[in-house]
């Protein structure tokens, strides 16, 4: 058989399953990141971030910028976000939240499912990467001024990316209707003496497997910012001898 001739995708995880589940032919932007940052940024973001990336941080009174401090701030940042991401995943997981519904074989249920998820990782991670940029300004100056750029850019790009991913169910939709139609009208005959076909359960699992699988990836595009920050913390860390 011939191998498609299509370039291999290779955006984030999010995106690569998308453009599988919904067989979309997309090519990747031939544009650096910071040319396609620039549109979304108007000349009032650009004064915000000048003004993070200029001014003197306020660092707290009493704020070390030690190693040792940024270590242990690192490591209690870290199992804070490793319990929201576990909360959150637990949640997409949950078998009792998605489990295919036979009756529901339209995709309204399917969308508030998908939209309810989306709004528990804003509710869970806004503040949970806030509490990060507090620990990175009492770390010193530096983590000072990364924690004011965070804030700025959460304000600036949040909204850009709440944007994008508020495109994602309908995307799904998408695939749910290729998935019913597939079932309804199967592309071959069945043969003489074969078993009935199976009921709606089995194409509804697939999509909640599918849908399940792009909540996770969202989630993963959701924390990235929580983990660079933390990852700046770690930097600061005691480096140990042998």
């Amino acid at each position: 058989m011939r191998g498609s001739r299509r370039p291999r995708f290779t955006g984030s995880a999010l995106i690569r399953l998308l453009v599988q589940l919904t067989e979309a032919d997309v090519d990747e932007s031939r544009q650096a990141f910071s040319e396609r940052l620039s549109h979304w940024l108007a000349w009032t973001d650009a004064i915000s971030l000048a003004a993070a990336l200029n001014e003197a941080p306020a660092v707290r009174p009493g704020s070390g910028a030690s190693a040792s401090v940024a270590s242990a701030s690192a490591s209690a940042g870290e199992r804070d976000a490793l319990r929201v991401r576990r909360a959150l995943a637990k949640a997409i997981a949950d078998p009792l939240a998605f489990a295919p519904d036979t009756s529901e074989t339209d995709f309204a249920s399917h969308r508030r499912r998908h939209v309810a998820a989306q709004q528990a990782m804003d509710t869970g991670i806004a503040p949970l990467r806030g509490r990060v940029r507090q620990r990175l300004a009492a770390a010193g100056a530096d983590m000072a001024r990364l924690a004011a750029l965070d804030e700025v850019m959460q304000a600036v790009v949040g909204a850009q990316e709440r944007a994008l991913l508020s495109t994602v169910p309908r995307l799904l939709e998408k695939r749910f209707q290729r998935l019913r139609q597939a079932h309804e009208a199967p592309a071959e005959p069945p043969l003489p003496d074969t078993p009935p076909a199976v009921g709606p359960a089995l194409w509804l699992d697939t999509f909640r497997r599918d849908m399940q699988a792009v909540l996770l990836a969202e989630l993963d595009i959701r924390m990235q910012p929580v983990e660079g920050l933390l990852a700046a913390l770690r930097a600061k860390e005691p480096v140990r001898h042998e």
